[in-house]
């Protein structure tokens, strides 16, 4: 029981250091927060016990949203610039591109990747919890087309694509864990 209340203060402080994490340069704190993960995911599948309380279990669920949804954009942002280090960002998040046909010098595709990345992960982990794992195919169907005619650059492909894996892997284990761990 006592590893258990470790692990669920280990997990908010994990909170704390992803927040953190989500500010420019300081992307590579995001890694030590799959300790909570990993640690949730060993706990359960070597059946320790944990505390009865309703209110743990809850701590325990909500801790691990959170971490799933904030977490994700540093790891997100730690990946892309390790993979795609030629890459010009945008003043709105996004990437610049230049066009052949365009007399303008630049424009920026892929803005409010973000935020659609927030709601993508916490809509993962909301829809695994509530029993619908099915939503999954939704969620990375409505995110494709809505980014569909963005994506005709080959930067912009590249980033879509480690963005979305990375990011909704990350919330997969989150997700693993509250539910392996409930």
């Amino acid at each position: 029981m006592g590893f258990w209340i470790a692990e669920l203060v280990l997990l908010y402080l994990s909170i704390a250091l992803a927040i953190i994490a989500t500010r420019p340069g300081l992307h590579r704190l995001i890694v030590p927060t799959a300790l909570p993960i990993a640690a949730a995911i060993l706990l359960a599948l070597l059946d320790v016990q944990q505390p009865d309380a309703a209110l743990f279990r809850i701590a325990l669920g909500l801790g691990f949203v959170v971490l799933a949804s904030v977490g994700g954009n540093p790891l997100v942002s730690l990946v892309l610039a390790l993979a795609t280090r030629t890459v010009r960002l945008g003043t709105h998040g996004g990437i610049l591109v230049t066009d052949a046909d365009s007399p303008l010098p630049d424009r920026e595709i892929l803005r409010g990747g973000t935020t659609i990345g927030y709601v993508e992960r916490f809509a993962l982990i909301g829809s695994v919890l509530g029993g619908q794992p099915g939503a999954i195919a939704v969620i990375v169907a409505v995110k494709g087309l809505g980014r569909f005619s963005e994506l005709e650059n080959a930067s912009a492909r590249e980033r879509f694509i480690i963005g979305t894996l990375v990011s909704l892997t990350w919330a997969a284990c989150c997700t693993a864990a509250v539910t392996l761990a409930w």
